[in-house]
């Protein structure tokens, strides 16, 4: 069974009454049968410039885990971290990854293009999917730099495609190759 790493609550909760916070969730659908230990993600962004915050309370050990299920990452002291969640096609969250993808297959399924059906194909052979969770009026470019990094460990070591909300489905090169924005009106 997948250990839980430590997750620490963001500021105060949201006083009865008023409406959520908006966030942004990005994903990387990925082939390789097993995310990699986090100590690998960390030495990455450090070599692109990043400092990840991790945790004050999270082991050391816990980085080399193999079978990690969730993170916080903070980019900034004073900003909400980055949430990292790992669901995999087996194990404990296994009918949250059935659901994701169930859902962004229906959705590609609607385009008729070749890079729906690329994107499709790589959605329906995920054996995990990394998710990011940022606080929309929070997040500053700083951390959508610092999210895009992860995004793109992933997306490069385990044979991942991004896909972020609002946007849709990106190529290795960053170019949005099947558009899942909402209409304006």
């Amino acid at each position: 069974m997948a250990k839980e790493l430590p997750i620490l609550p963001s500021n105060a909760q949201p006083a009865e009454g008023t409406a959520p916070e908006a966030v942004i969730y990005s994903r990387v659908f990925c082939k390789n049968e097993n995310a990699p230990p986090l100590r690998l993600l960390m030495e990455f962004l450090k070599s692109r410039g990043q400092s990840p915050i991790l945790p004050p309370d999270m082991d050391d050990s816990m980085l080399d885990d193999w079978a990690w299920v969730q993170v916080i990452l903070g980019y900034a002291r004073e900003r909400k971290p980055i949430q990292v969640f790992c669901i995999r096609d087996r194990g404990t969250y296994q009918d949250l990854f059935e659901q994701e993808q169930k859902l962004f297959r229906e959705d590609l399924s609607s385009h008729d293009d070749l890079e729906a059906t690329l994107a499709q194909e790589h959605v329906t052979r995920a054996r995990f999917i990394l998710t990011t969770r940022m606080i929309d009026a929070d997040v500053t470019e700083e951390g959508y730099d610092f999210n895009g990094w992860i995004l793109e460990f992933f997306q490069e070591h385990c044979n991942g495609i991004v896909q972020i909300d609002q946007q849709g489905f990106f190529s290795p090169k960053g170019e949005l190759i099947v558009d899942l924005s909402l209409p304006e009106e």
